[in-house]
């Protein structure tokens, strides 16, 4: 089985040292609204009764952002 989205939101939240807060800005970025009750339930193991699924869009969203947090603006 391969990555899930959780997965690479985790492993580039770790790799860039983020905290729920920066990753919120992050995404208000591109104009994307997640809150920090929503990370951490994407952050939670999957067994956990309150995890929930990363979707592409918000994936996406976030990639997007994180570009331009790490270049500036275009």
């Amino acid at each position: 089985m391969g990555l899930t989205n959780n997965d690479i939101l985790k492993k580039l939240r770790v790799a860039h040292k983020l905290r729920d807060e920066q990753i919120v800005e992050i995404c208000k970025l591109v104009d994307f609204k997640v809150s920090k009750s929503e990370l951490g339930a994407l952050f939670r193991n999957v067994n956990h009764p309150k995890y929930m699924e990363c979707g592409d869009q918000i994936l996406r969203n976030f990639l997007n952002g994180l570009i331009i947090h790490l270049r500036g603006p275009a």
